[in-house]
C-alpha cells in the first residue's frame, strides 16, 4: 500500500491520509518519554510521509498537544490533517503530581479534568487545544471517551449522552461555520456505535480497539450502519494497544492492559501462519483494517523512529492471498472479514 494516497471521509471535503500518525504514546502512554524523542519521532514521521496526526488533551493531561502543536507549528497548514478530542476540560492542580497519575498516563502535566459534554463544556476544550497547539484550525474534532470504559456505570453513560445533547448543538455549529472541517466521535467499544448513530449524525467514527486482527465485533452492526449511512472509519490503535507490533512478549499490552493468556496464545499462532506466508505480524495488522470499506485511515502510535519506519515498511509489504485464506481456515480472523488483496 502507498502510505500518501488517501481516502475522502465521509460527505466531506477532507481526503485524508491511509495512514496517520496516532499520538498518545508522545503524550507518554505507558511509559515516560523525552521532549527530545517525541520531537525526534514526529520529525521521522514527517520526513516519511506522514500526514495525518491525531491527538487528544487527555493524552498526558495535555502533553501530547502542547509536544504535537511545537512542531506542527513549523508546517505550513495546508500541508496536514489534524484531529483532536473533546469532553475533558483541564484545570491546574495544586496537589501532588502523583495524585493525577493512572495505569496509563503515569507522568501527566500537573492537571485535572472534569467530564463535561455539554455545550460550554465542547467550546472550553475546542478553544483550550488549540492554545495548547498554537493552531487555530482543527481538521475533524472528536467527543472523546463517552462509554463504559471511561465512564463506568450504564447511569454515568446515559447521563453523560443526554449533556452530549447540548454539545453536540457546539459540535455542528463549528462544522457548519467551517471552523473545523469534520464532527465525530471516539469509540472504545462496538456496543457505543448503535447508540451514538441514534441520536447524532457524526461525519467519522474514531474506532479504537474493537475492529483489529483479534477483534471484528463490529462487522456485525457498528460497520453496516457506518456504510449505510455513508460515515467513515478511522481505526486508532491497529496494533491493539501494542501486542500487534511487540508480539507475545511478558507484559504485552492489549485493549490498555496486559494481554491475558489466550490473546498470547492467540497471537503466537498468527505469527505462525505468518512464519509460513514470509508476513510479519505488524504487516498483517496495519493492512487488515484498511480493507473494510467504511474505513479511510489507520493510525498507529510511535515512541522511537524505528516504529514509524516499521509501520511503513509493514505498510509498504505485498501480503499473498494464501495468508488471508489460511488465518480465515484456523478462525484467527472472521470468515466474513474483508481482506487486502495482494
Amino acid at each position: 500500500m502507498n502510505i500518501k494516497s488517501s481516502r475522502r471521509l465521509g460527505s466531506t471535503q477532507i481526503d485524508l491520509p491511509i495512514l496517520g500518525l496516532g499520538c498518545a504514546p508522545i503524550g507518554e502512554l505507558f511509559d515516560r518519554l523525552s521532549a527530545a524523542k517525541a520531537q525526534t519521532v514526529l520529525e521521522s514521521a514527517w520526513d516519511a510521509g506522514i500526514r495525518y496526526f491525531d491527538t487528544s488533551p487527555f493524552y498526558g493531561f495535555g502533553r501530547s498537544e502542547h509536544r504535537l502543536g511545537h512542531f506542527l507549528q513549523e508546517m505550513e497548514r495546508n500541508t496536514y490533517s489534524l484531529s483532536t478530542k473533546v469532553g475533558r476540560v483541564f484545570r491546574r492542580f495544586d496537589g501532588e503530581p502523583a495524585a493525577v497519575a493512572t495505569d496509563s498516563w503515569t507522568h501527566p502535566l500537573p492537571f485535572t479534568f472534569r467530564c463535561d459534554y455539554g455545550y460550554d463544556g465542547i467550546m472550553r476544550s475546542y478553544e483550550d487545544s488549540t492554545q495548547r497547539m498554537g493552531i487555530s484550525q482543527i481538521d475533524i474534532l472528536l467527543v472523546h471517551d463517552l462509554d463504559y470504559w471511561a465512564l463506568e456505570t450504564e447511569d454515568r453513560v446515559a447521563e453523560k449522552l443526554k449533556e452530549l445533547e447540548s454539545g453536540w448543538k457546539a459540535l455542528d455549529s463549528l462544522r457548519r461555520s467551517g471552523e473545523v472541517k469534520a464532527i465525530g466521535v471516539g469509540i472504545n467499544e462496538e456496543v457505543m456505535v448503535p447508540r451514538f448513530l441514534e441520536n447524532f449524525d457524526p461525519d467519522c467514527l474514531l474506532v479504537a480497539q474493537p475492529y483489529t486482527l483479534l477483534d471484528q465485533d463490529t462487522l456485525d452492526n457498528a460497520f453496516p450502519q457506518c456504510a449505510e449511512r455513508g460515515i467513515s472509519v478511522i481505526i486508532g490503535a491497529p496494533y491493539a494497544s501494542g501486542i500487534l507490533a511487540t508480539g507475545p512478549i511478558p507484559r504485552a499490552k492489549y485493549r490498555y492492559g496486559d494481554a491475558p493468556p489466550e490473546i498470547l496464545q492467540r497471537v503466537s499462532r498468527i505469527i505462525e501462519v505468518g512464519k509460513r506466508h514470509g508476513v510479519s505480524l505488524s504487516a498483517a495488522a496495519v493492512q487488515f483494517p484498511l480493507a473494510h470499506p467504511v474505513v479511510v485511515s489507520v493510525i498507529p502510535g510511535a515512541r522511537e523512529p524505528e516504529h514509524v519506519h516499521g509501520t511503513i515498511a509493514a505498510m509498504e509489504t505485498t501480503i499473498p492471498d494464501d495468508f488471508w485464506r489460511e488465518m480465515k481456515e484456523n478462525r484467527l480472523i472472521r470468515e466474513d472479514a474483508p481482506v487486502p488483496s495482494a
